[in-house]
């Protein structure tokens, strides 16, 4: 049925611009759009309900295909990522889309802290990037009072003990490894590990959920250090070289040290341990990634910079499978997993709104992710919001 009904006359380009961008297999595509090679030739037109379909496949708005020539899609706040110290080149659907639902979810509630009167969250751009590292990290941990032995016996314990101090702040920390709530939509932590989105009413912070959770609790310092330096940025948070920003270099010492401060590490690291055993020990006491226990190695001279970088690729191709077994999980208990995706400070908020009636019910199952009333009740006696 698809081979019958009105073409569309679309330019060639945009077909394949639409393939490209969606980042999907060609081999796949075409398994599913058998003419796909003739529609990017110009030799066939694609018929309106193809083209609807082939949309949808390449999560591309339909009306992108009425154009003249492709768009530009930059992406929508400073861009920290590089590769091989170049800027990275068009972003995925995934990660455009998920940073306007951030964006959405932002305005929501700076218009909602704004209405009710809520004071400002005092950290926001409360320091600079000529802040010394020791002095910020030190700044953020009398704050978020995260010392190493506060963390929990394991990295989830310790990356949600974070969480949720940062919450009570008033950050809004977003924690996903798709888009929205679909699954099918799993985000690559290879292409972004997070951003932050700067607003004195509504700071707010997204971790690539996709990502190990020794990896997360780094993104989430890192992005924490931009809401305290108060610059908005999306970063990729590669601890093998250094950044050309200054924004990032400083969040990336500044975070480094509130986890792992160079002046414990001196005392903690024992050079009569096999260094793999002790990058392991090290790793597990201040509950981060043994990449980031390399690069504070480095930084208190206890590697060179060859050294360093030999240590660091071995170690990442050990852990680049961790990577994938995590991006591979899945979406875990409802309940627990939807108000992480929106931030629990969000989600209690919104359905207090929605009860107070200050908030239609059906716009706050939109920002919720939710379908059905008695979904939205059950989630609002979980948050303790009833």
């Amino acid at each position: 049925m698809d081979d019958v009904g009105i073409t569309v006359d679309v330019a060639p380009e945009l077909i394949i611009w639409a393939r490209e961008r969606s980042g999907v297999a060609r081999d796949e595509l075409i398994r599913r759009f058998s003419k796909l090679d003739a529609w990017e030739a110009g030799e066939v037109r694609p018929t309106l309900k193809q083209l609807e379909n082939f949309a949808r496949a390449t999560r591309t708005p339909v009306g992108y295909f009425f154009l003249a020539e492709p768009p530009e899609e930059p992406v929508p706040i400073p861009d920290f990522r590089t590769v091989a110290d170049t800027p990275v080149g068009r972003p995925s659907p995934d990660l455009l889309d998920t940073i306007y639902q951030c964006q959405q979810r932002q305005d929501w509630f700076r218009d909602h802290a704004l209405a009710n009167g809520f004071d400002p969250v005092g950290v926001v751009g409360s320091l600079t990037v000529g802040t010394p590292v020791v002095e910020a990290a030190a700044a953020m941990q009398e704050v978020l009072r995260f010392p190493a032995e506060e963390r929990g016996p394991t990295w989830t314990e310790a990356f949600r003990r974070l969480v949720a101090r940062a919450e009570n702040v008033g950050v809004l920390v977003m924690v996903s490894g798709v888009v929205g709530a679909n699954t099918h939509r799993k985000l690559d932590p290879t292409e972004f590990r997070g951003f932050a989105l700067v607003d004195v009413h509504a700071p707010v912070v997204f971790v690539n959920g996709a990502d190990t959770r020794a990896a997360q609790v780094f993104t989430l310092a890192h992005e924490l250090a931009h809401i305290w330096l108060g610059q908005t940025g999306l970063d990729d948070i590669d601890l093998s070289r250094q950044p050309v920003a200054d924004v990032e270099r400083w969040c990336n010492q500044v975070a480094a040290e509130f986890l792992l401060p160079v002046g414990e590490l001196r005392r903690q690291y024992d050079t009569a341990n096999e260094f793999g055993e002790e990058l392991q020990r090290l790793a597990r006491h201040y509950k981060v990634s043994t990449l980031v226990v390399l690069r504070r190695l480095y930084e208190a001279e206890y590697l060179s910079w060859e050294s360093y970088r030999l240590a660091y690729r071995e170690e990442l191709e050990r852990v680049l499978p961790l990577v994938e077994e995590a991006r591979g999980g899945g979406g875990g208990n409802f309940y627990h997993t939807q108000p992480t995706r929106v931030s629990k400070l969000f989600a209690r908020e919104v359905i207090a709104s929605a009860l107070e009636g200050q908030t239609l019910l059906t716009d706050a199952f939109r920002m919720l992710g939710l379908k059905k009333k008695s979904t939205f009740d059950a989630l609002a006696e979980r948050l303790g919001v009833v």
